[in-house]
């Protein structure tokens, strides 16, 4: 298996050499790649050092599998190059996410769409992936018919010049601003660009990467998406509204024995998910798990996960795992 990294010198490439390596991914040639100002720096992978090198070059070396984490614009140009090359792509950036000849995958759910033909595979939104990992299962019992979403965003999903400017902030030293306010000791209700509607681009991926992936257009969902001066991960509130009553103890039962998906749900000993302990895992945590008393058949839940793993990173790999194991690439 020859792997390329596009966007290897990135927080989330970082991450996804990290996750290939702790999962012992079958890779016979690395091939990190970024942008020009970083060809020729040196990657260690695996006690290995590898060379950087520029798209072109990555495009020419024909990789198995190409996992981009350069953003949209990159993908949209590049993608397609591997892709004629005879590169399967897992990109990491929204460019291709809604296009309707490109699969959305989240491995738990829906890997089984997944065929030979898929050349450039959308990996899902950092909050959308959670999201869903909690919805789907309960979706298969109840049937899900609205869903609101409020989300606590943490400032690595904007990347390193975000970190940097927290850091700045606490130090108190000037430097680049990520954000155009402060992110310390404040709340910033603006993730990624407004649209017409009033809404970010990042709640609008909340409001449509559900439905696609889950396979069910008849689900209404409605988000608001908030940047917090939180480093570990991403959490999110979330009220379901069902066709169907559920009991708690199954709700609970359901989502234990769900792949993926930690419980920790008992206010007697206050455990619940957090973002502090949430950092570094790959799982997708829930618990604050109660009936919504104003509403018949909902539920209010709330979910952490580690957004640079699960939901970047080794959802990626997963979908790459999930292609070698049933001989796709």
């Amino acid at each position: 298996m020859k792997i390329a990294v596009v966007g290897a010198t990135g927080m989330v490439g970082s991450v996804m050499l990290k996750v290939l390596a702790e999962r012992n991914f079958p890779i016979t040639e690395l091939i990190p790649v970024a942008s020009p100002k970083s060809v020729g720096k040196q990657i260690v992978f695996n006690d290995k050092s590898f060379s950087v090198v520029a798209l072109q070059t990555a495009v020419d070396m024909t990789p198995d599998i190409a996992i981009f984490s350069a953003g949209g614009d990159t993908s949209l140009e590049w993608a397609p190059k591997f892709a004629a090359a005879g590169t399967t792509v897992i990109d990491n950036s929204s460019a291709w996410r809604m296009n309707p000849n490109n699969k959305l995958v989240v491995p738990e759910i829906n890997a089984n769409v997944l065929t030979a033909e898929d050349k450039i595979i959308a990996n899902p939104n950092c909050s959308t992936i959670q999201l869903v990992m909690v919805m789907n299962p309960l979706h298969q019992k109840y049937k899900i018919k609205r869903t609101v979403i409020s989300t606590y965003q943490s400032i690595t999903g904007t990347g390193v010049k975000a970190v940097e400017q927290l850091a700045n902030e606490r130090a108190g030293t000037e430097g680049e601003m990520a954000y155009p306010y402060a992110i310390d000791k404040n709340c910033i209700p603006h993730c990624d660009v407004f649209e017409d509607n009033g809404y970010t681009k990042e709640e609008l991926k909340l409001m449509n990467e559900p439905k696609k992936i889950m396979g069910d257009d008849s689900i209404k969902l409605s988000a608001t998406a908030v940047r917090v001066p939180v480093v570990g991960g991403h959490s999110e509130s979330v009220n379901i509204e069902f066709e169907n009553d559920f009991d708690l103890a199954e709700v609970r039962k359901i989502l234990h024995e769900t792949d993926g998906i930690t419980l920790q749900d008992n206010t007697d000993t206050n455990t619940y998910p957090m973002p502090l302990y949430a950092e570094g895992k790959d799982d997708v945590f829930v618990g604050r798990i109660r009936r919504d008393e104003s509403q018949a058949n909902t539920l209010n839940l709330w979910i952490v996960t580690d957004n640079l793993r699960k939901g970047a990173a080794t959802n990626a790999v997963q979908i790459g795992e999930y292609l070698v194991e049933h001989k796709l690439v």
